[in-house]
């Protein structure tokens, strides 16, 4: 447990750990302190805004909504990877969550995950998050499809760190909404033992040096296609190689992959085409994948991926066509492009 930073002790660590810092006007005496307790603080919560383009989600996230008053976190950390500070001291992000999660976050004490929980906010078993936690809200729609560009996700790992490092915290104390509490889901479209990962990479440098990717660096192209039609069978999944083998990057790399798959206009309208990527070791093993995308039906079918490929890491990506009948799909042809850089 520990003192919750003073505002400009947040400034000056997030500034240390190379964040661009918005501090939204007001922001240092926005917070919920006259409706409960802030502090002692054990840790941060990550979040999604479930915002589109065209929200004012920095003015949300400081003025709250019509169900929900505002600040509803420390920060809204947005898609070009500002971190806007809308909050100091108690904000409405975390509510109720289960105490043996905080338990294990106090401690440090989890393995890969923190215990799954079982309590939410009004439940019987809950204790108070927004007195304990720090949150980040950030600006994605959490449907699992819209991606996280790696500006942003950096930026998030790297504010995390800046209050981590501040408290010598280590990367265990940071974790997901839907880790604190049983109705929530977010974040979506990445992993949370990928994010810490990544947070504890941050932390074993001096701050501001992670993830070693120069502002005017030109970034390598990654362009591989194969025409070779195959037959997917249906209700499997199968790893795509896209010229000699099917691995995409080998970390540490900061990129933004698009797949292309040109699927035989013949199929079914009904069928439905699922991709997704995934992370291996540098053994091909534990494979942990990310959330699935729905298409549907022939054609041309997109698929993005930004979330960067940390150390001893192999990235992947993988299709399964699920058909009315059952029959199998014919791949036509394969594109991964996108730009990359070595961290």
């Amino acid at each position: 447990m520990a003192t919750p930073l003073s505002a400009d002790r947040m400034v000056a660590a997030l500034k240390a750990e190379g964040c661009t810092v918005h501090e939204v006007a007001g922001w240092r005496t926005n917070n919920r302190n006259r409706k409960g307790a802030w502090g002692p603080v054990q840790g941060v919560i990550v979040h999604h805004t479930v915002t589109g383009p065209g929200t004012d989600v920095v003015g949300m996230i400081f003025h709250g909504r019509s169900d929900l008053p505002g600040p509803l976190a420390t920060g809204c950390i947005t898609k070009n990877g500002t971190v806007h500070l809308v909050g100091n001291g108690r904000a409405n992000h975390a509510g109720g969550g289960d105490p043996a999660v905080l338990r294990a976050v106090a401690d440090e004490s989890y393995g890969a995950r923190p215990p799954a929980p079982h309590e939410h906010e009004g439940s019987a078993g809950a204790v108070d998050g927004n007195s304990r936690f720090y949150g980040w809200e950030c600006e994605n729609r959490g449907d699992g499809r819209d991606p996280w560009p790696p500006v942003q996700y950096t930026a998030m790992v790297k504010a995390t760190a800046a209050i981590c490092r501040a408290h010598g915290w280590g990367e265990k104390s940071c974790i997901g909404h839907l880790e604190w509490s049983d109705q929530k889901p977010d974040p979506r479209g990445f992993s949370m033992t990928t994010f810490r990962a990544d947070l504890k990479a941050c932390l074993a440098q001096p701050a501001g040096r992670w993830p070693h990717v120069e502002e005017d660096e030109v970034p390598k192209t990654l362009y591989e296609a194969n025409a070779v039609d195959v037959d997917l069978p249906s209700g499997e999944w199968t790893a795509l190689a896209f010229r000699t083998d099917g691995v995409l990057h080998t970390g540490p790399v900061v990129h933004d992959t698009l797949v292309h798959l040109s699927v035989d206009e013949a199929t079914d309208p009904g069928t439905r085409i699922q991709g997704r990527f995934y992370v291996t070791d540098l053994n091909n093993r534990n494979a942990s994948a990310y959330l699935a995308v729905d298409r549907r039906g022939g054609g041309g079918h997109q698929f993005a991926h930004s979330v960067p490929v940390p150390a001893g890491k192999r990235l992947w990506f993988e299709v399964r066509p699920t058909t009315p009948d059952g029959r199998p799909v014919r791949l036509l042809h394969r594109v991964v492009s996108g730009p990359y850089w070595t961290a």
